[in-house]
């Protein structure tokens, strides 16, 4: 049976004990005062404006809750990785760096992102991945290669 570890800070869901969630990169978001935890990339992204860090310095840790809510602090600690195989369904998961697609946006058109523009990236880049894969599968090829994607 899951228990509580934490809230995140951003949306107030429940992170259970076991459970991935990620940390802010900036040591002043981990700090004992502060000790942020997210419940996802979203929602780190969406304090990454709030504490005014600059997009470029700022990044997520992907980490697990302890198992029991006793525990000292959780364990591992990485970086977050597209496709992690800890993850329970690569279909749920953002495939962009939400906040590289941001800045991009940001610096060519002094624009803002909606955070439904990161799904629709992320569902196209699922379908060229998708679309490489069969080619590269219908050549004999077990690597996509960059001709394989359209």
């Amino acid at each position: 049976m899951s228990q509580i570890w934490k809230k995140c800070s951003s949306c107030k869901k429940d992170i259970l004990t076991g459970e991935i969630y990620y940390e802010c990169s900036i040591s002043t978001c981990r700090a004992a005062v502060t000790n942020y935890a997210f419940c996802s990339i979203a929602c780190w992204d969406a304090h990454v404006p709030v504490e005014r860090h600059r997009p470029d310095n700022a990044g997520a840790i992907e980490k697990r809750a302890p198992q029991a809510a006793a525990a000292g602090g959780p364990s591992g600690q990485r970086r977050i990785v597209p496709a992690s195989p800890e993850k329970p369904s690569a279909d749920d998961e953002v495939l962009v760096v939400i906040s590289k697609v941001r800045k991009y946006i940001h610096d060519r058109s002094g624009m803002n992102t909606s955070a439904g523009a990161y799904e629709v990236l992320t569902d196209r880049v699922k379908n060229l991945c998708d679309m490489a894969i069969e080619t590269a599968r219908s050549q004999g090829r077990k690597t996509v290669m960059d001709r394989d994607i359209p």
